[in-house]
This record gives structure tokens, C-alpha cells and sequence, in this order.
């Protein structure tokens, strides 16, 4: 029996051990940046934006950060750099909702780092969301300052093998100018294969009233943004509109809803032209953009070229919408740009 006994705890104590070393490894190298700033010389892995941004934004060194949906993601930061000279990090959520811009900046303001500019992609579908909807559950013992859940960080097999073990066996270090940047390659921008993963949608008879979305629009503003924007007075908030392409506003006209879509913009225009700290930008009605194809991959994501258009208008202030008056004439030359594109002659072609 006492040999018995002996036997099991010797299993035990090795269990043990082996969950403290391996723990222990999750720390040291700290791959989600939970309790400190990269290691110098460890190739990190960095792939999974719900779990390594709150990391980032809270221990790594930046004075910028970039915000949004898969539109922000083919940003190369070293642009803000060059162009800004802003030492600048890429925070992308695929999808967000305001709310997940509002998890991430409430992480983003309590750091160490002075943010001097927000750069956040404004897509109006989301802001018609749910206050508290964000595009996938979040881990909430990366986001919240309770270090006994984190437990589900330093035990976790997953993170083991894949983000301290894997890269030792096979180092690969993550870019972070680059990070998160979509996995199409320059021939997949073209009009032929945008077309031919294009579905037209079917039309919808009843119009969208012009104000259906504004309620949950001004909620999801007075709630997950603009309290940001009030209470950093000293950062600059460039806040975005990207530019779909025109096919995008092809599912809107079809899906009747136009008018209570450009009733968003000028809603936001209105709400966010109020702050002395917000610089707005208005891309849609960029002819050159939109109505070429092959500046996409699909009917909304565009060529980093784009972004690289986008981050130098940001430095000159090409593009930029100073007033609600601005913002409405912005949206008549959209009004000019769908009325005159001819989309009878663009679905007649075969792809």
C-alpha cells in the first residue's frame, strides 16, 4: 500500500511540475503580451486578433494606433511613420462591431503610451448593431484586470504548442507593420475574379424608412465612440468611411435601402464634426477607386495600394470633410456616381 501511495504521488508531483514549467513558459515568453512587452529575440506568432490585441494595446510602445474592420487590415503602419511620423500599431478587428472598437480603446487609453492619433475605419452596417454586439465572443480574462481568470491563459494547451512551442521549432516572426493583412495575393485584385464570386442580390420591394437606422446608430455612438473622443481631448481621432467598391452600393440599391444608408453618413458627419479632435475622411466617392474592379479582391476589400492612398490623404488632408455641408455634397457626387454607372452593361459580361 505504501508503495502504492508513493506511486501516485509521484505522478502527481510530475503533473505538477510539468504544469508549472509549462506555465511558467507561457509567462516568460507571454506570446498573447498579457503581463509584458515582447521578448527581444522570441519569433512571435502573432495571427489571432481577439486574443493578442488587448495584449498589444496594453505593453506595447506606440504614440498611434489603427483601428476597424478587415478594411484597416492591409495598413502597413511603417507608412504612418513616413508619411505621419507616428510610431504606430494595428489593433484590426475583421468584422467589429462599435463595440469591439470600444473594448479595445478602453485598453488603449488606460495604457502607459501617450496616443496622439486614433486612426478608426468607420463601416455604417455595423453601427446599425446592438450597443453591446460585438463580431465574436470575446476571452474576457485577456480584456478585463483579474489575474485569477487568467488561469484560462497560462494552462491553456493551445497557446503551449502553438504560440511558444511552434515557433521555436519553426521561427517565422510576425511583421507587425503588416500584421493581420488579408491573404490575397496581387492576382486575386481583378474585375474577373470579383465578378465571378459576385451574386447579385434579390431586390427588395418595401424601402427602408430614411431613419430606420438612426437609433441604434446614435446609441452605438454616444456609447462605444464618442466617449473616447471626449475624454482624450489632446489625441486626434481620424475617423474614416472606406471605399467600397461600386458593388457594394449595388446590394444597397437593391436591397432598397439608400437612402436610410446615406442618412447614416450624414448622421455621423453631424455627430462626430462636433469635436475639435476629429478629423473625417470620405473615400466612397472616389470614382477611381470604386468603379475600377480590379482594385479589389471582392466586392468591398481593396488593394493595400488603397490603403496607401488613404494613409497619404491622411497627411495631406486630401479627402477630408470639414463641415455637415461638405459631408452632403460629398454624398450628391455618390448620388452622381451610382445613378451614372452602368451596371446593365457590367453584369451582361460573362466572367
Amino acid at each position: 500500500m505504501n508503495k502504492y501511495k508513493k506511486s501516485i504521488l509521484t505522478i502527481i508531483a510530475t503533473v505538477i511540475i510539468f504544469l508549472l514549467i509549462a506555465a511558467s513558459a507561457v509567462v516568460y515568453v507571454d506570446p498573447f503580451f498579457h503581463y509584458h512587452a515582447p521578448l527581444a529575440n522570441f519569433p512571435y506568432l502573432v495571427d489571432n486578433q481577439l486574443t493578442q490585441n488587448p495584449g498589444m494595446a496594453r505593453n506595447l510602445h506606440y504614440d498611434s494606433v489603427i483601428l476597424g474592420s478587415s478594411m484597416t487590415v492591409n495598413f502597413n503602419t511603417n507608412w504612418f511613420g513616413d508619411l505621419l511620423d507616428l510610431d504606430t500599431i494595428k489593433l484590426s478587428y475583421s468584422g467589429a462591431y462599435p463595440k469591439d472598437q470600444s473594448n479595445i480603446m478602453d485598453i488603449i487609453f488606460k495604457s502607459d503610451n501617450e496616443v496622439k492619433a486614433v486612426f478608426l475605419g468607420i463601416d455604417v452596417m455595423t453601427y446599425t448593431g446592438g450597443v453591446d454586439e460585438t463580431k465574436y465572443p470575446i476571452p474576457e480574462y485577456l480584456y478585463d484586470d483579474n489575474y485569477i481568470n487568467d488561469i484560462q491563459y497560462i494552462f491553456n494547451k493551445d497557446v503551449l504548442l502553438n504560440y511558444v512551442l511552434r515557433p521555436i521549432a519553426d521561427p517565422d516572426k510576425t511583421d507587425l507593420a503588416t500584421v493581420y493583412s488579408s491573404w490575397w495575393t496581387d492576382e486575386y485584385y481583378n474585375k474577373q475574379w470579383v465578378m465571378h464570386n459576385y451574386e447579385i442580390p434579390l431586390r427588395e420591394e418595401i424601402e427602408t424608412p430614411k431613419d430606420a437606422y438612426i437609433e441604434n446608430l446614435e446609441l452605438n455612438l454616444s456609447t462605444n465612440i464618442c466617449p473616447y473622443i471626449e475624454q482624450n481631448p489632446e489625441t486626434t481621432f481620424y475617423l474614416f468611411f472606406p471605399p467600397y467598391s461600386i458593388l457594394y452600393w449595388n446590394d444597397v440599391i437593391c436591397g432598397n435601402h439608400l437612402e436610410a444608408t446615406m442618412e447614416e453618413y450624414i448622421y455621423i458627419a453631424k455627430s462626430v464634426l462636433a469635436y475639435d479632435n476629429v478629423r473625417l475622411f470620405f473615400f466612397p466617392n472616389q470614382k477611381w477607386i470604386v468603379t475600377d474592379l480590379d482594385n479589389y479582391a471582392d466586392y468591398s476589400h481593396y488593394h493595400p495600394d488603397i490603403n496607401y492612398y488613404m494613409t497619404q490623404c491622411f497627411a495631406d488632408s486630401s479627402c477630408e470633410i470639414t463641415s455637415v455641408e461638405q459631408m452632403e455634397q460629398a454624398l450628391e457626387d455618390m448620388r452622381l456616381l451610382i445613378n451614372e454607372f452602368d451596371f446593365e452593361e457590367l453584369f451582361s459580361q460573362e466572367y
